[in-house]
């Protein structure tokens, strides 16, 4: 049964979870070519590429940079860039795509050194840089990393001696903010140093990255053990290795963190690399990793404290992935606010980062697993 399943994939994850393991970049998958048909191909070289293609009753196919592409005559058609179908100071269609004919076909076809001519029956004329029919069809897509990554767990992210960014820097050059998005971007995770402790600072390096999103806790705010909120996180209890906004549709993509002040012991941040973590889920049970991308989950958040009454639902699988490659986007895992499993579950792995000063901002993605220690 499902449930069966999903319970046994969580306790397997929490094991995996705290140990470490080799890191590799996740596979993609690799293209394999369709089979030819018996049609005569048209055949060009275009520079040091060799072009091909065969015109079928239904769709067009396209053989260039080692790849065999199929593309619809519909969409041709849809997708013309001329300037009468196509505002390139908006990038929006200005062709009703309803008046396109469904059975529509070009009467011509050839080519020009990189560039495909299609002449449609009315005479209009679609052309088609050929790396650009490979950079959208869906075979090329396929063989696509949308965002490369380095995994990491905590003995690789240290050898890896990724630096901070001064928070001056940050802040008033390109160079800075290009260092910080580099490291961000590839690990996950980033950290900029000498931030003055105030709300103010933390608000305009975040202001620096994007806009800032409205939640149900404001854009900005505070969080403290006084329980003046429905959440563990504002109690001195533990927090396990999670992601947060889990119940939210659209889980936050990016989250700053600035410690102001801190008292007493405990209180350390534990970060997590969750790829890394689905990365040795894939390798060693595909299957799992196959159910943990396919079962949608319920993330709920209740809240009932004082002014604050919200209830909120989110509803994805554990690992979320791109359909045409297999690739890894986003990570749901708060078993804390995960609803009764009637059919579905959760996901990630283990990693420390160096404790650092109090002065410093840290930002996360959705894709990385905070972990807080308990406060005495």
């Amino acid at each position: 049964m499902w449930y069966h399943r999903l319970s046994h994939l969580q306790s397997r994850l929490q094991d995996l979870l705290k140990g470490g393991v080799i890191c590799q970049a996740l596979p993609q998958p690799t293209f394999k070519s369709l089979l030819p048909l018996a049609v005569r191909w048209h055949h060009t070289a275009s520079k040091s590429l060799t072009c091909a293609w065969q015109q079928h009753e239904d769709h067009f196919e396209l053989k260039y940079a080692n790849t065999v592409m199929r593309f619809d005559y519909v969409w041709l058609r849809d997708h013309c860039r001329s300037a009468s179908c196509y505002n390139s100071k908006t990038h929006q269609r200005s062709l009703d795509t309803a008046s396109v004919d469904l059975c529509i076909k070009p009467k011509t076809i050839h080519l020009d050194e990189t560039t495909l001519f299609f002449t449609w029956p009315d005479g209009h004329v679609t052309k088609y840089d050929l790396n650009w029919l490979v950079k959208n069809s869906y075979e090329g897509q396929k063989q696509k990393v949308i965002q490369p990554r380095i995994l990491w767990n905590a003995e690789i992210y240290q050898q890896a001696q990724v630096p901070s960014v001064d928070c001056q820097s940050f802040l008033e050059t390109k160079e800075g903010l290009k260092k910080f998005l580099q490291n961000f971007l590839l690990y996950g995770i980033a950290f900029v140093e000498n931030v003055p402790p105030t709300r103010e600072h933390t608000e305009k390096l975040a202001e620096r990255i994007s806009l800032i999103r409205e939640t149900i806790y404001g854009r900005m705010w505070y969080f403290t053990s006084d329980f003046s909120r429905g959440d563990t996180a504002y109690t001195k209890l533990a927090l396990d290795r999670h992601t947060d906004t889990t119940y939210f549709q659209e889980p936050c993509g990016i989250q700053v963190f600035h410690c102001l002040k801190h008292e007493g012991t405990g209180g350390r941040t534990l970060l997590v690399d969750g790829f890394y973590a689905a990365q040795q889920v894939l390798q060693k049970a595909p299957e799992e990793f196959e159910l943990l991308s396919k079962v949608p989950l319920k993330h709920e958040y209740i809240e009932d404290v004082g002014e604050c009454h919200n209830h909120m639902i989110g509803i994805g699988p554990v690992l979320n992935i791109y359909p045409w490659n297999k690739e890894l986007y986003l990570i749901r895992l708060f078993k804390e606010k995960q609803d009764m499993v009637n059919r579905q579950w959760n996901s990630s792995l283990q990693c420390c980062i160096p404790e650092r000063t109090l002065t410093y901002c840290h930002f996360i993605s959705g894709t990385s697993i905070e972990h807080r220690e308990r406060l005495m």
